[in-house]
């Protein structure tokens, strides 16, 4: 096999995909200094399990309303344009909750109201990032680019959490919020200065057929429904980090440092799989492991809830982060390769939907069942219900579980809007789906 290292050394000499990875890496990190900070803050306010869920279900909601809408969107404007300036709107709404902090009128429902916006922003967002990078690199790089792109993120996520966990201790909300709006400014600017080829944009008329066409498209393909799907129920179910806030301070008795290295700690451990993945892309069996990583997040789930010490607690997570890039790598390159570029950002919207889904809709979950059950036994249930979802989908989507080789997942001929009944297609010998 070719050593991926020069590979991966001239993706980042491409000033296109050098770009969009200093974007993703300064939004990914501003992301997660202003969770911690908001996490941190309500929970200060309301002392509320609940409210911690309410959170996510505030930034899920727009996701949920604006799915068939943003898709649309991305296939349809300059996707640069779209990523730039849904960042730029995030970073005018951190300054409001900077601002607020400050003059001390951000209450509970203030920041609820901006956290919706910021929901409403990544709702256009996370489509149009998702469809941009296709048009940044060539196909047969997208694998690796994934992986590098992950590992930046990770990059991000633990830096983000430890800086946010920081700046609150030193400067009180203000100062987290304020950092957090500039890295978003910085980031929509870059993404704006990204110069690509211009690509074909979808034409006519918004019709039912194509306002749908995303859904079906992912529908009529056992694989990529299969791993979309997983990846949302096991994350929904096994998702504790609405929780870390109780875990810090009532469970582990820690500060707000604390929290930010429960927060770092998944990003560490994805951030691992993440340089190992770009340096040795998996080459086999790719659907298998993609089931056995998600078996082993729901495991570590199930030790991070019983544990009493942060050191175990942290250890845990950092296996859970590790377990969940391989099945985000697995999931993303299928999404890219499976699908025509005109359509890319209609698949991406219902992607992003079960993304959200698992992640925000997630702590929604995980806030009321923690409100019901207590935080241990919530995270526990959730770690045992992930274990077993895999089990269960690798019954029920055995095409999923067959692809052997990322690399070789392709569309079948010219797969279009109106051309949804095809399956993607795999050259080697693992057959097709």
């Amino acid at each position: 096999m070719q050593d991926a290292a020069p590979s991966a050394t001239a993706l980042l000499r491409q000033a296109p995909f050098a770009l969009f990875l200093g974007s993703r890496i300064l939004s990914a990190a501003a992301l997660q200094v202003q969770v911690v900070a908001v996490g941190w803050q309500v929970y200060e306010l309301t002392d509320s399990a609940l409210a911690l869920g309410l959170v996510g279900l505030a930034q899920f909601l727009p996701m949920l309303l604006l799915t068939l809408v943003v898709g649309q969107v991305a296939d349809r404007v300059d996707r640069r344009l779209l990523v730039g300036i849904c960042r730029i709107v995030t970073a005018a709404g951190g300054l409001g909750l900077a601002w607020g902090s400050l003059s001390g009128w951000l209450d509970r429902d203030a920041i609820f109201a901006l956290v919706v916006l910021f929901g409403t922003a990544r709702a256009f967002e996370m489509p149009a990032q998702q469809a941009l990078i296709s048009g940044v690199v060539a196909a047969p790089d997208l694998p690796r680019a994934m992986a590098m792109g992950s590992s930046a993120n990770q990059v991000a996520t633990i830096c983000g959490p430890a800086l946010g966990g920081f700046l609150y201790a030193l400067g009180g909300a203000t100062a987290a919020y304020g950092v957090a709006a500039l890295a978003f400014l910085l980031a929509g600017l870059m993404v704006l200065a990204i110069r690509i080829p211009t690509r074909p944009k979808m034409r006519g008329k918004v019709t039912i057929e194509n306002l749908f066409s995303g859904i079906t498209f992912i529908w009529s393909r056992p694989a990529l429904l299969g791993a979309v799907s997983l990846d949302m129920v096991a994350v929904l179910l096994g998702g504790a980090a609405a929780l870390f806030p109780i875990y810090a301070k009532d469970i582990l008795q820690t500060g707000p440092w604390g929290l930010g290295l429960l927060r770092a700690s998944p990003a560490i451990g994805a951030l691992g799989m993440s340089l190992l993945l770009a340096w040795r892309p998996l080459s086999r069996h790719a659907g298998q492991r993609m089931f056995l990583a998600v078996m082993l997040f729901g495991l570590a789930t199930i030790v991070f809830g019983l544990s009493r010490s942060l050191v175990l607690s942290s250890a845990a997570l950092v296996v859970l982060g590790a377990a969940d890039v391989v099945s985000v790598v697995v999931r993303q390159s299928l999404v890219q390769l499976a699908t025509p570029d005109e359509m890319r950002g209609r698949v991406a919207a219902v992607n992003s939907l079960f993304i959200g889904t698992s992640n925000q809709l997630g702590e929604f979950e995980s806030g009321v069942a923690a409100a019901l059950l207590g935080p241990v036994a919530a995270v526990v249930l959730g770690g045992v219900g992930t274990v077993l979802v895999a089990i269960a989908w690798m019954r029920w989507f055995p095409a999923l579980r067959a692809i052997d080789r990322l690399e070789d997942v392709s569309p079948r001929g010219n797969a279009t809007a109106d051309d949804t009944e095809g399956q993607f297609t795999t050259r080697g010998n693992q057959g097709k789906d």
